[in-house]
């Protein structure tokens, strides 16, 4: 814990979300963090809105998305690394500060139509390439203002349930915006949310200085350890993608009506956000990568299921089941990176896990669409759930190392977080 955060004080013997949220900083910190995230909520439709009013045209929109995504996922791990060498208050303002204003420009390229397509897709790519990694960033920071490893697995949790409750919430807001303004003026939003919300996340007395270098064997065995989060994030990123398109696929072919899809996608949402915020409250005994391996294999399982369906109300139940699954296994894979993590990559490890996970999500989405028409929906379904049993069983195959989870200094040892 750096020195400018308060000893954690003493805890009940069953921490609850409540004493989450009573750590010294806790709230403040974690609003803010909140605030700077929505950006990530909300850019999203933005872009993707003005882009196609600006050009006209679908494939530009699709051109540019591709760019703004890829470089915002595969440049994570090191904007993460820079975090954890320099410190969140050296690094994470500069990126927002070049983010948002790369996302100003971005807005007033698309502004009006006639854009040039060049000129919004680098805008693009360069402000994907510099958004800020938030939510890896206060995970590590869940991580030196907790010390019992139950309550961490609470914050984790919370963490998770609010970061998804922001991805629905997000397109909502841009929703109303684009009501009365251009669809440019949800990336203006974007831009101020992410600078203001990030400036009040680095002030927070709760923010660490810049962490010790590690050795290279340490570094190795973090590397060991990240197999199995890293594959089980993928397979959960895989097996979600194209669950939007199935439902789609599923709706129109069994009911002729897509009118309920928003319903049947929501049910998945609300899964998901009830089984993290119940899994998150348990005390578990069994290993962490155990678990992992349990939780992933539990949403392929369901999801191979789901497309067996007879209707929309069965396919609807096993979305809420499916859900369930969702929130508990990205905690899990979270919370293992971080205790395998060294002290110097702690932001690093959380952000291939998050990645992984949004990797997984672009493949998955384009071979989803490639299949459905191919074969029968029963088939894709069972393939979609495929991949996150193939990854449980990457995460079960996976041999702990010696280093892998053992407390640090400080940390009294529990069954499993």
């Amino acid at each position: 814990m750096s020195a400018s955060t308060s000893p954690c004080p003493a805890l009940p013997s069953r921490p609850s979300y409540a004493a989450v949220l009573r750590v010294p900083h806790a709230r403040r910190t974690f609003t803010a963090a909140l605030t700077a995230r929505l950006s990530y909520g909300t850019d999203s439709l933005a872009v993707m809105l003005s882009v196609t009013r600006a050009t006209g045209s679908y494939a530009v929109t699709g051109a540019v998305m591709s760019l703004f995504g890829a470089a915002t996922v595969c440049l994570m791990p090191l904007r993460a690394t820079l975090v954890d060498r320099y410190g969140p208050r050296r690094a994470l303002l500069p990126m927002a500060m070049v983010y948002g204003t790369l996302l100003c420009a971005l807005a007033a390229l698309t502004w009006r139509p006639g854009a040039p397509a060049a000129a919004i897709a680098t805008a693009a790519a360069l402000a994907g390439a510099c958004a800020p990694p938030l939510g890896p960033t206060m995970r590590a920071l869940w991580s030196e203002l907790v010390a019992d490893r139950r309550l961490l697995q609470r914050a984790y949790s919370l963490d998770g349930v609010a970061e998804e409750l922001l991805y629905v919430s997000g397109p909502a807001l841009v929703g109303v915006l684009v009501g009365f303004a251009p669809p440019a003026s949800g990336i203006l939003l974007s831009a101020l949310l992410i600078v203001f919300g990030t400036g009040a996340f680095v002030t927070s007395p709760a923010m660490p200085g810049p962490r010790p270098a590690s050795r290279g064997e340490s570094r190795r065995g973090t590397v060991r350890g990240l197999l199995a989060p890293v594959a089980v994030a993928a397979g959960v990123g895989l097996a979600l993608s194209g669950i939007d398109l199935l439902v789609v696929a599923f709706a129109a072919e069994r009911s002729h009506d897509t009118a309920v899809v928003p319903w049947v996608l929501g049910a998945l949402s609300a899964g998901s956000a009830v089984g993290g915020l119940a899994g998150g409250a348990v005390d578990w005994r069994m290993p962490a990568r155990v678990r992992l391996a349990a939780f992933a294999a539990g949403l392929g399982l369901v999801l191979a299921a789901a497309g067996l369906a007879p209707g929309l109300w069965t396919l609807t139940a096993a979305m809420v089941c499916a859900g369930a699954f969702i929130a508990p296994a990205l905690t899990t894979a979270y919370l293992l990176a971080d205790e395998t993590a060294t002290e110097a990559s702690r932001t690093q490890a959380g952000a291939w896990v998050n990645a992984a996970v949004n990797a997984g999500g672009s493949t998955g989405a384009l071979a989803t669409g490639l299949l459905i028409g191919r074969l029968p929906l029963s088939v894709v379904f069972l393939l979609a759930g495929g991949t996150a049993v193939a990854a449980a069983m990457v995460a079960g195959g996976v041999r702990s190392s010696p280093s892998w989870g053992s407390p640090r200094p400080g940390e009294a040892e529990s069954g499993g977080a």
